[in-house]
């Protein structure tokens, strides 16, 4: 775990830290990125980056974690308790509640006393209108999320701790990615973050004590570098996630035919965050509008280093083959593994760059690029028909919500997703 910290500019007294493979001071200097942000700004007003203040607490925030979930994790999971026996009384704390579990350790009662507050800015209309926007996207969440991923791959501070836990790697890629997506199912369901005892809510709980766990195991690693990339599974890689739930799809699904309007976005933006809230994300500065998102999500993108090698190469190339038929599938299931092998090929091709693309060995797409060129203007007047016929939209949803239930079934063929924070590290 050696490497060198690069510090930042300032207050007196302040500490500032930057991982040396995030070289976000040295990449806002660069005369090709001076000379683009210049031209922006002088043409629409619009600064592609954020403030020197909100830059810092970004670089900052690469090294913060979560410190109640990590307390109950070294406490109760990896302590006397051991993984099982914790798991059991988590288990009965989100049935029945924490205070119906008497020993309960001290640490597990902070975790629920903080997840079970409800912060005062959240806005419970605007939690449910995020949530029905992916409810009404169905699979193609699903789709676009794993695929816009893979770009992100390329940065070692991403793609080292996922290929340490093995999840998304190899032949286990699908099975996690399907995990993942139990995730985005349970936590839009309708209610689902406000309602105590909720799936949803306890998805949410269990996916942030194995990030902890994860996290924990990964940072006491070898193959760690925390001068290089800060901590696991950082604050400002999870606020990532966030974003690439909520601005990213809102925008680049309009070249699907998608309509997410701006008032939208905001709802997701604000979905996100209380979904970020239960999921342990603390930020010290935290982007609440379109353009700070934007700012946020430029900062990481001119700050990358290329440098995951063949710990990324394994996790871009296993995606897409993750959904290439099975041995033993027939008839129905064998061509339902076709057509999602082809179009999520499809879609990692549209939403990865062609430069970044090129490095990796990718399934080929033509002429299946073919298919959402096809569906545009269907789903053009589906998306139409939602917005401006009464019914509609309330019909569309439903079906989304049972389509992507089904495409989840018959994926899992007969499995449960276990967000299990026990396992050991592949190597």
């Amino acid at each position: 775990m050696t490497g060198t910290l690069e510090t930042t500019p300032g207050e007196p007294g302040t500490i500032d830290r930057c991982p040396s493979a995030f070289p976000y001071w040295q990449a806002q200097a660069r005369p090709g990125v001076r000379r683009v942000r210049g031209m922006i700004r002088a043409v629409t007003g619009f600064d592609i980056l954020p403030t020197d203040e909100q830059a810092r607490a970004l670089c900052n925030d690469l090294y913060s974690g979560d410190p109640t979930a990590e307390r109950f994790v070294d406490e109760v999971y990896h302590g006397e308790l051991g993984p099982q026996e914790a798991r059991a009384l988590l288990e009965r704390a989100l049935t029945d509640g924490v205070d119906a579990v008497p020993e309960a350790p001290a640490a597990m009662k902070a975790l629920f006393e903080e997840f079970e507050t409800v912060p005062d800015w959240v806005q419970p209309e605007l939690v449910e209108q995020g949530a029905q926007i992916w409810r009404r996207w169905g699979t193609m969440l699903f789709s676009f999320a794993g695929a816009e991923t893979l770009e992100i791959y390329t940065e070692s501070a991403v793609a080292t701790p996922l290929s340490l836990a093995g999840g998304y790697a190899g032949d286990n890629a699908l099975r996690r990615f399907l995990e993942t997506s139990r995730f985005w199912i349970d936590v839009s369901e309708p209610g689902a973050l406000l309602t105590p005892g909720s799936r949803g809510r306890a998805t949410a709980l269990k996916v942030r004590i194995m990030h902890v766990s994860v996290r924990a195991r990964v940072a006491g690693h070898p193959e760690w570098d925390t001068g290089k990339w800060g901590l696991p599974i950082s604050q400002t890689y999870m606020l990532l996630t966030l974003i690439a739930g909520s601005v990213t799809p809102g925008v680049a699904l309009w070249s699907l035919g998608y309509h997410t309007t701006p008032r939208e976005i905001q709802a997701l933006i604000h979905f996100q965050k209380y979904m970020g809230y239960l999921l342990g994300v603390r930020m010290t500065w935290y982007p609440e509008t379109i353009g700070d998102s934007v700012r946020a999500l430029l900062t990481t993108v001119v700050s990358r280093s290329y440098d995951s090698g063949e710990c990324g190469k394994e996790l871009i190339e296993s995606y897409p083959q993750a959904f290439a038929p099975r041995e033993g599938q027939r008839g129905l299931a064998l061509l339902r593994a076709k057509y999602n092998f082809r179009i999520n090929s499809v879609y990692s091709a549209m939403f990865m760059s062609p430069g970044t693309r090129r490095k990796y060995s990718m399934p080929k797409v033509l002429p299946w690029m073919l298919i959402p060129i096809v569906r545009f203007p269907l789903i053009t007047l589906m998306e139409l028909a939602r917005r401006f016929v009464p019914g509609v939209g309330t019909l569309h949803e439903k079906i989304m919500v049972a389509h992507r239930e089904n495409w989840y079934r018959a994926q899992m063929n007969g499995r449960e997703a276990q967000f299990d924070a026990s396992g050991a590290l592949r190597r």
